[in-house]
């Protein structure tokens, strides 16, 4: 039985070295369509894909989308047109290191840095005085957060944020169960690049592990953003979210966040409503 288990070790080991040098497949049609339609931006020298898409005629409301770990601003694409019927500016960009923006290795990334790269975005639109409707899930939640945290420190160069709506994100550690392969990812080390890989993500470095941990560190930071201040705040919530459990979850929202507003979706709905 030994030898039988070393024969297919053997022969794994070869053959996964040769897939993981095999270049990575094209673009589907449907993603090649949503790069076609999007540009780039710099910041710090580094390439960011975004989408701009101009929406309702003479309406004043502007949204600005914030994807998921791991993923990118085509998570948003189901519900993309719907969007352009009710604000006029629909907005969204792949975060540092995701989709098709720039990955540089080796980097420090921090949620700060995303935060910063959601406002250079935004004034090189043109957009920076002007009040902006923010729609996160999950990652982009805390991202939203920091964001939210500049707007009320009244920070130079922050956004104007006329109303924040959260969708199933890790806000609170004592509710947040990461799923397996976030936690891979995350703390991965050698294996979370042969994971990407093996999934046709892009590949993700060492340096990504800031991202989940920095939470922790900040949660007090970013809870009380979202405690303080006085815009209308919603929560979009999937109940079959594994993440982000039900009834535990939504019972501590309530109970940390009594002001905000929440939508229950029906109970087969998941992680990603927006899917």
């Amino acid at each position: 039985m030994r030898e039988w288990w070393v024969h297919v070790g053997l022969l794994a080991v070869p053959l996964l070295a040769a897939y993981l040098h095999i270049p990575p497949r094209q673009l589907s049609p449907a993603l090649h369509s949503w790069k076609s339609s999007g540009k780039f931006f710099t910041y710090k020298g580094l390439r960011i894909f975004y989408q701009d898409s101009v929406g309702v005629v003479g309406s004043p409301e502007i949204v600005v989308l914030l994807h998921s770990f791991p993923t990118s601003s085509y998570d948003w694409y189901k519900i993309w047109e719907g969007l352009t019927l009710r604000f006029h500016r629909v907005i969204a960009l792949d975060f540092l290191a995701f989709g098709f923006s720039d990955k540089p290795r080796p980097h420090h990334y921090s949620i700060f840095e995303q935060a910063s790269i959601v406002e250079v975005l935004l004034r090189h639109l043109g957009l920076p005085n002007r009040r902006i409707n923010l729609l996160s899930h999950d990652y982009g939640d805390i991202v939203a957060q920091e964001l939210l945290y500049r707007f009320k420190q009244n920070r130079p160069g922050r956004l104007t944020i006329k109303s924040l709506c959260l969708s199933n994100g890790g806000i609170f550690l004592e509710t947040h169960r990461p799923l397996l392969l976030q936690k891979l990812l995350k703390d991965g080390g050698q294996l979370s690049p042969i994971l990407t890989r093996l999934m046709n993500f892009f590949v993700f470095s060492r340096g990504l592990t800031p991202y989940i941990s920095q939470r922790k560190k900040f949660r007090r930071h970013c809870v009380g953003a979202l405690a303080s201040v006085s815009i209308p705040i919603h929560f979009i919530y999937g109940p079959l979210d594994p993440v982000n459990p039900y009834p535990e979850f939504l019972e501590l929202y309530r109970k940390m966040l009594p002001r905000s507003t929440v939508s229950i979706l029906d109970d087969h709905i998941s992680h990603c409503p927006q899917i």
